[in-house]
């Protein structure tokens, strides 16, 4: 029986066999974050940060608290005041989505139960964000990221 030696070639083809697995990985986990990017946040960055100060100065003065739940098929929204009031605001634009795609994002219409917003909502297991804009009666906005995990 005749003995096989590991020649230059055959080390050629481990390297080049190696570094192709790597390269196609790399192309594809990159090709699947750019597919489901789900865009930019602001048109302008520095725009944005040059009126962040005074905008949170407005939010932090409306002293409002917002969390979010599911029960019962609804989506619900507790928006509190400082005292921990209901807060029926005078308009109220929401995105609910996952963190990482845009593929399941709707706008649900809320509506205001004299202590909570609520909507019929069926989410799936997992982290959903709800991107909340909500303006009260002097047209001061809040916006806000809600987190919310849904246990199944």
């Amino acid at each position: 029986m005749s003995e096989r030696k590991f020649t230059g070639k055959h080390a050629l083809a481990v390297f080049v066999g190696a570094f192709g697995v790597i390269i196609a990985v790399n192309l594809v986990l990159a090709y699947s974050a750019v597919k489901t990017f789900p865009g930019l946040e602001v048109k302008n960055s520095y725009v944005a940060s040059q009126e962040f100060n005074e905008r949170l100065k407005v939010q932090q003065a409306l002293g409002w608290t917002v969390q979010a739940e599911t029960k019962g098929g609804l989506l619900i929204l507790h928006i509190t005041d400082e005292s921990g009031a209901p807060v029926q605001v005078s308009e109220l634009n929401a995105v609910v989505g996952r963190a990482t795609h845009v593929r399941e994002d709707f706008a649900p219409d809320f509506i205001f139960d004299g202590t909570a917003y609520a909507t019929p909502a069926t989410l799936g297991e997992g982290n959903w964000n709800i991107r909340l804009v909500a303006r009260d009666s002097d047209g001061a906005e809040f916006s806000q990221r809600v987190p919310l995990y849904v246990k199944g």
